[in-house]
């Protein structure tokens, strides 16, 4: 009999005074403590209810019953133990027949895949080897793929936020508090790019404007393009707009405002007048709006923080959003919030990346610097420079250094540093005349970064170089960066003495590479960010259709919903040269604009018309 079933008979208690009795007892009778007589009886009480016999016999009947439940529960757990090895052999009989038929599916699957893909190679060449890694290694670099590194972070699109964290909570929420104090409109409807003033703002309600999938282009398995569309009361005021600009007259634009608060090009166009007059607070007002207003016209499908939505730009009524998402930028910018500026610069590179239109990569370089985002901006560079060749521009060259140098890695930024100087002398003896620093005459006199820098630098990398520093010398001012700069200079110099072959690749690469003119985006570009020492001349776009300041240098493949204004259809005086026609757009009577702006309702608009 088992120990344990002995223990489950006789009891704690009474197992331990069998122990201790069982050397000296010499009989079959074992001395039992009442209590495990109790226990015991309890036991086989339930499996012989009816037994009356007397001590004798049920001791003996105990005996006999004990070895039947022990061959029972024997045999029972045998049973059970067949049992369950016989339920088992037949699940896993079921598991591998399921997984044979599955198998034989999927190899039936594959083959036809296999079979038209050998077809398609037949008609179209076998693959390059390894085409497919060098795709995936281009589009991710340490788990982060090309998309996923303009991914938008709605917390920093509030410029208020990052207002807080420089001047203080306090003195943002006292500011605002006063201005919530004001009688509001109140029923605007709540958005992420803009926080709406309710004391000012009118509700958006039908405004004409919706955003709809565009099924002409064609999706992937995550990237979505959209489309705006304009009713057919949109329609009538936009054709309103065009022909107040043909008329030259400020005041035909104002009417439209003060009529239809939310046409998008009207406030895009009198934000530029109040630009012109030197009145910024309410330029940025009249973008903020526009901004709204096309927010609130979102797809439910249009989301800004995934990088996966897409606007084509040819379309004329997408092409509002990329205007003033990169004017709101600007002027949020102004305001020293750069890290927003960046989350906007994200956001506008994420709607076209691959074509960007109005050449964010030109501007992204300075708000990522600015803003201390330096691993973000490396990982940038390295994640698009196959697709873009980001560091052909001489402000992601000189940037991507700077990035280096800040994060510690000093071997690496002097390398590229150093390239910078060699691909891009120019830009030295520009950064040293804009920051005002005289530096020893060696440097100074050395033809590589005079004479041959300017011989061999073509206009269009001139105004390239020249819209970097004008926008980012103030990063080479401060008094660390200026001795790492001189040191990598001198480095350059010994290179030179050295004749590295590197400069003679990179002067032959400036001759081929940077001749012509300037991409539409880039010209763009330049025109929109409104600097005054970088500008567009009449020779760079000769034979184009006058610039319109809501719609500059539209594509050449333009799909237009709208008649443009032509030369022919303005005034002969008004066309005969590139200022007039870029000041057309801009009302050439700058005394009849100031005096339409005085009229304009900036703060009570008609609830009529909204």
């Amino acid at each position: 009999m088992s120990t344990r079933y002995m223990k489950k008979v006789y009891g704690s208690d009474g197992w331990t005074t069998l122990e201790k009795d069982n050397d000296d007892a010499s009989d079959a009778e074992v001395p039992v403590t009442s209590n495990a007589k109790s226990k015991s009886f309890n036991v086989f009480d339930v499996l012989n209810q009816n037994s009356d016999r007397d001590e004798d016999t049920d001791d003996r009947q105990e005996n006999e019953d004990e070895d039947l439940v022990v061959n029972n529960a024997d045999y029972n757990d045998t049973k059970r133990r067949k049992r369950k090895k016989k339920h088992k052999k037949l699940e896993n009989e079921r598991v591998k027949s399921h997984q044979q038929e599955h198998d034989a599916e999927c190899n039936e699957n594959i083959d036809e895949i296999e079979r038209s893909v050998r077809e398609v190679n037949k008609l179209l060449g076998e693959p390059l080897p390894g085409c497919s890694n060098e795709v995936l290694e281009a589009q991710w670099v340490n788990g982060v793929s090309k998309e996923n590194i303009l991914t938008v972070q709605r917390k920093h699109l509030n410029p208020y936020n990052e207002l807080k964290r420089i001047f203080g909570s306090k003195t943002i929420e006292a500011t605002q508090s006063r201005r919530s104090n004001n009688k509001g409109r109140g029923n605007l409807k709540k958005t992420w790019l803009i926080c709406p003033q309710d004391n000012t703002w009118v509700p958006t309600r039908k405004s004409g404007l919706s955003m709809s999938l565009d099924n002409s282009m064609q999706t992937t398995e995550n990237v979505q393009y959209f489309v705006y569309e304009h009713s057919a009361s949109y329609k009538e005021i936009q054709h309103k707009f065009l022909q107040a600009v043909e008329s030259l007259n400020p005041e035909n634009i104002i009417n439209i405002v003060n009529a239809h608060s939310y046409h998008i090009d009207s406030l895009l166009q009198v934000s530029e007048m109040c630009k012109i007059n030197d009145d910024l607070a309410y330029a940025a007002e009249f973008i903020k709006r526009a901004l709204y207003c096309l927010e609130c016209a979102f797809h439910p499908f249009f989301n800004i923080t995934t990088a996966q939505c897409r606007l084509d730009y040819r379309k004329q009524q997408n092409r509002a959003l990329f205007i003033t998402l990169f004017k709101h930028l600007g002027f949020v910018g102004g305001r020293a919030c750069y890290r927003t500026s960046l989350e906007f610069c994200k956001l506008l590179l994420s709607l076209d990346p691959e074509g960007d239109p109005l050449a964010v990569v030109l501007s992204i370089d300075f708000y990522a610097l600015k803003a201390k985002e330096y691993e973000w901006f490396i990982k940038f560079c390295n994640l698009w420079e196959d697709s873009r060749n980001l560091t052909q521009l001489p402000n992601i060259a000189y940037s991507l250094a700077l990035a280096h140098f800040r994060l510690g890695n000093k071997t690496d930024a002097d390398t590229l540093l150093q390239n910078a100087l060699i691909m891009f002398p120019r830009v030295l003896m520009l950064l040293l005349e804009k920051c005002s620093i005289q530096t020893d005459s060696k440097v100074m006199c050395h033809e590589f970064f005079n004479s041959k820098a300017q011989a061999s630098t073509s206009p269009a990398l001139e105004k390239l170089q020249k819209l970097y520093v004008v926008r980012s010398f103030h990063l080479w001012k401060e008094a660390d960066i200026l001795p790492w700069l001189e040191e990598n200079v001198h480095a350059v110099l010994g290179r030179i003495e050295s004749k590295d072959d590197y400069i003679k690749y990179c002067q032959v690469k400036r001759s081929k590479r940077y001749r012509g003119k300037l991409p539409r985006n880039i010209l763009r570009h330049i025109i929109l960010s409104d600097l005054q020492e970088v500008v567009v001349n009449g020779q760079e776009i000769q034979g184009e259709d006058p610039m319109l300041s809501h719609d500059p240098l539209p594509p050449l493949d333009s799909i237009d919903i709208y008649k443009r204004p032509t030369p022919n259809d303005r005034p002969a005086e008004s066309s005969s040269n590139f200022f007039s026609l870029f000041f057309s757009s801009l009302f050439t009577d700058i005394n009849g604009a100031t005096a339409a702006l005085n009229d304009l309702n900036l703060f009570e608009e008609n609830d009529d018309h909204a």
